[in-house]
């Protein structure tokens, strides 16, 4: 912004918006919504490719991911909104919500899966396969979830109040990218055993491809991440 005078004047205060608004709980509760369906659809693997295969003395495996892939770096980005905008407290209730609401889901469909089936219902094998209980798969989610979420945000509120409004490139990228490490080593060596990873190869395929892929999308998507921060912080009254 620009002085009386015509100079250059840089903003150094640090704000943030009140949680208490629509906007707020529109955001938490996609962010909720995206963290249980990216744990239901993480329990397929998915391998792009078969076989191995060589670029000149180079040696490549095929791209070894799982179905959380798919949807799961949205909650590093709606997570990056929630920290910008509505500060670390407002980040903490989030991940809390979300943790609840992931653990709620795992319980539902254990208790469903235990509950005695019509007899006329035939899925029974197919409802334990996708949606049962597995407690290696729940502990890697959420411990891989809470750990990434809150390293996240941390990095982000902590590089904001030295540069207040400016950097904001620089604060979603390095905080995506400590948050995604952490949440990504912590899954997959948790989970790796129960989706079928049997070799230290096949383990760092995975949690290498799956690192490199969120932080890209995270890369290739913030344009739109940083026009949805300058709105809300443009249509937050409190900001």
């Amino acid at each position: 912004m620009s002085g009386a005078t015509g100079e250059v004047v840089t903003e150094t205060k640090v704000r943030y918006a009140s949680r208490g608004s629509t906007h707020f709980d529109v955001i938490l509760a996609a962010f909720c919504v995206v963290l249980v369906v990216s744990n239901i659809v993480a329990t397929k693997g998915i391998e792009l490719g078969s076989g191995s295969w060589s670029i000149g003395s180079l040696q490549v495996w095929p791209v070894i991911t799982d179905g959380g892939a798919l949807l799961f770096p949205l909650a590093y980005i709606l997570g990056d909104v929630i920290s910008e905008v509505y500060g670390f407290r407002a980040a903490r209730r989030a991940i809390v919500t979300g943790f609840a609401m992931a653990l709620l889901a795992a319980v539902t469909f254990w208790v469903v899966q235990q509950a005695p089936g019509a007899s006329f219902y035939e899925n029974q094998a197919a409802y334990e396969a996708v949606l049962g209980f597995v407690p290696q798969i729940v502990l890697a989610s959420l411990a891989g979830y809470v750990v990434g979420q809150l390293l996240n945000s941390v990095v982000l509120v902590r590089m904001k109040a030295r540069t207040a409004e400016r950097g904001l490139f620089a604060r979603l990228i390095t905080s995506t990218g400590v948050g995604e490490l952490a949440d990504t080593l912590i899954f997959c060596a948790i989970a790796a055993s129960v989706i079928g990873i049997t070799t230290m190869g096949q383990f760092w395929n995975y949690a290498i491809v799956g690192f490199v892929y969120k932080v890209g999308v995270e890369l290739v998507v913030m344009p739109l991440t940083m026009l949805v921060i300058r709105w809300l912080k443009s249509r937050e009254p409190t900001y």
